[in-house]
């Protein structure tokens, strides 16, 4: 298991879901990481009078003491607070001068952007290519599929907490890739992107909205099918943001219909502006089985001083009595593993922890901190055959950036952000709406912890579509690279 501070946190947590649970597996904790806690922490004594609770409420206190530093003062900055993760308390400053920025890249950017704090700027800024990674919120969304034979593993596994253990882990192991403070490319209303030859998978998104910005996905294999409609809403804190993942996302799983519900925890983003920016997500995950009411929730542990804590996951898997059946642990940046527990949350006799999942091998010193398959969603080897002219991959600011060429990105980017505002003009002239082409807006609104949400539902045209260009075979020879991206409703504006 990992450290004691993160357990007691799953104690506090389980707490909520149940008490009765909690309060009998509190031996087990005990037992167990008081040892730990000794040797981490020094020996509890001065608080051994007002018991086990106050010593742990002591080790918290210690851990969660603030890791911001103003740099107020020194560097001129009013409310500037520089987030240092592995702590310190005298490298406010030095800490602040190690971000992407330039010196006067940081100060004009800093002004600019003090009249939105306490405001959601999902799509009200206009943002440099500096800070940009060579891909779209379109592609970052294909990433949850990296480790897609996990719900391959589920739809095959007869036992249903198990079912929820393999789920879990692959909602879990996207975070590594999430990990990256580079920010994706907001899609163009109308893009789309595609990725076959991964796992026996079609998966395809889609921009559907652009005020609020809003997408949907599916993806299918054998095993399963994955929905989502994501919709992110977010809060400038000046020096940070929080990001919250108002969105619903849906797996079937084929074999007995199983249908799965994952609500992630928020994210915050640290030192936007001023030091290195990194990224942490505090708070539950909890995935349902609508179809039996089983789940598991799992806590992310907030990075605290020095550190500790960070990456760090620990919860359990719940049958539809909150009755704890298998506990996980584990560090979302590595690894997950678990073992099978009794009704007090304590692993059971000859049981072992056994893993479940463990991140792949990644390229070292990657410009953008990208895993081999995150250059494998960039490819065109992961395209289809006459890839949709909508596809991310042939705009010609992200592939400018990935060539290197800044000066081209941030050309491209606010060339293609003018034409999508001369179509709206276009659009609002003949009096449309617009309308995805992929999928439909239904008249479901599902309530989500940060907002209520419009669902899109795919409305299969694709496979239609893709089924009409294998039977015809007059892609072989074509150059997928040379189409010109093309997501707008009505071709080319000049003509309107």
């Amino acid at each position: 298991m990992s450290s004691y501070v993160r357990n007691t946190i799953v104690m506090e947590k389980t707490l909520d879901l149940k008490s009765s649970v909690t309060v009998t597996s509190l031996s087990y904790f005990k037992d167990h990481y008081i040892q730990l806690y000794q040797l981490e922490m020094g020996s509890p004594k001065k608080n051994e009078n007002k018991g086990f609770f106050a010593a742990m409420s002591s080790g918290i206190s210690m851990f969660s003491s603030a890791m911001h530093r103003s740099v107020n003062g020194f560097l001129g900055y009013e409310g500037v607070e520089v987030i240092n993760p592995e702590g310190g308390k005298d490298d406010a400053e030095e800490e602040a001068h190690r971000g992407r920025w330039k010196q006067e890249e940081r100060d004009g950017y800093w002004k600019m952007m003090q009249k939105y704090i306490g405001s959601d700027v999902t799509s009200m800024v206009t943002l440099p290519v500096i800070i940009f990674e060579p891909m779209t919120m379109l592609q970052k969304m294909a990433e949850l599929m990296e480790y897609s034979y996990l719900l391959d593993r589920a739809d095959e596994c007869e036992d249903p907490y198990m079912r929820l253990v393999y789920a879990s882990s692959w909602a879990i192991s996207v975070y590594y890739a999430y990990q990256r403070t580079w920010k994706p490319f907001n899609p163009i209303l109308g893009e789309t992107y595609e990725m076959a030859n991964h796992g026996g998978i079609s998966f395809l998104a889609e921009q559907v909205s652009h005020h609020p910005p809003m997408s949907a996905g599916h993806a299918e294999n054998e095993h399963f099918a994955y929905d989502v409609t994501s919709k992110l809403k977010t809060k400038f804190l000046g020096n940070s943001v929080d990001v919250y993942p108002v969105g619903r996302t849906r797996v079937t799983l084929k074999r007995d219909g199983v249908v799965l519900d994952l609500v992630p925890p928020p994210t915050k983003v640290n030192n936007l502006i001023f030091g290195r920016t990194w990224v942490d997500s505090p708070g539950d995950m909890i995935m349902t089985n609508l179809t039996t009411g089983d789940k598991v929730v799992l806590y992310f542990q907030p990075c605290g001083w020095f550190g500790a804590g960070r990456y760090e996951v620990d919860g359990y898997v719940y049958n539809s009595a909150e009755e704890p059946k298998i506990l996980m642990t584990g560090k979302w940046n590595e690894s997950l593993s678990y073992q099978p527990c009794d009704l007090e949350g304590e692993p059971l006799p000859d049981t072992e922890l056994k893993e479940v999942w463990h991140v792949a091998d990644v390229p070292k010193n990657d410009k953008f901190q990208y895993t081999y398959f995150a250059h494998k969603i960039n490819s065109f080897d992961t395209a289809p055959k006459n890839l949709l002219a909508s596809d991310s991959r042939l705009r010609p600011d992200r592939y400018a950036l990935e060539m290197g060429d800044m000066s081209k990105a941030g050309a491209e980017k606010s060339r293609l952000e003018e034409m999508q505002r001369a179509e709206k003009k276009t659009r609002e002239a003949k009096g449309h709406n617009f309308s995805p082409r992929w999928f439909d807006l239904t008249e479901e609104v599902t309530s989500t912890p940060w907002g209520d949400l419009e669902i899109y539902q795919f409305n299969g045209k694709y496979n239609e579509h893709r089924a009409a260009i294998s039977s015809s075979g007059n892609y072989d020879g074509f150059d997928v690279k040379s189409i010109e991206f093309n997501p707008w409703q009505y071709g080319n504006l000049s003509t309107e």
